[in-house]
């Protein structure tokens, strides 16, 4: 029998999320096909259902990978010293993809899909809850420092540090021209006048 080697599975295995990913922000997830996405792998289709076993594997796999890392940086958060800064740097992380070429039209594309599927709309919101949680919970710290207003709902501010997060994304998509890059220092400062105004 044939040992796997894990470290060449991961990386082949990112490598077709890697490619899948480029064909759903071109095309959508509906017009991209198994076969776009073996040709652009260098794999047959047979070698590729050794990872995922269907299309749709693939595309959730695409939202699910990150996972890990942002439930570790959520909980550096949750633990940091400083409230404020460590929702800061919490805003910073969550936008920073916005800049990246593939992720806006990426997530545009789930939201169409988790629109018409059940099981992706769950996870997607799995993590948008913890997302949420984690603000929450920071801005409910940063309120008892005397950081920020405390008259604030933290969870319904949170809903709307998430909107505007999400603005950066659906902006980058849809407006030629709009640089995540440069709109997320707007971004801290509409969040510090709104956040510590008393």
């Amino acid at each position: 029998m044939r040992t796997v080697d894990p470290a060449k599975h991961q990386a082949r295995r990112r490598h077709i999320l890697g490619v899948a990913a480029s064909l759903f922000a071109e095309k959508g997830f509906e017009r991209t096909t198994t076969a776009e996405i073996c040709k652009a792998a260098g794999m047959s289709a047979g070698n590729l259902f050794h990872y995922f076993p269907n299309k749709r594997a693939i595309f959730f796999a695409v939202f699910e990978d990150d996972g890990e890392d942002k439930a570790e940086r959520l909980a550096q958060a949750l633990a940091a010293d400083d409230p404020w800064d460590a929702l800061m740097e919490l805003v910073d992380f969550l936008a920073a993809p916005a800049a990246e070429p593939l992720a806006p039209p990426l997530v545009m594309e789930a939201m169409v899909q988790a629109y018409r599927d059940a099981e992706l709309d769950a996870l997607l919101s799995r993590g948008n809850a913890d997302e949420h949680a984690a603000i929450a919970a920071l801005l409910t710290k940063a309120a008892d420092a005397g950081q920020i207003d405390p008259g604030l709902d933290p969870n319904d501010t949170a809903t709307w540090v998430l909107a505007l997060i999400a603005t950066l994304y659906t902006s980058a998509a849809t407006t030629p021209g709009f640089d995540p890059t440069e709109q997320v220092a707007t971004l801290r400062l509409i969040l510090r006048r709104f956040l510590q105004a008393t």
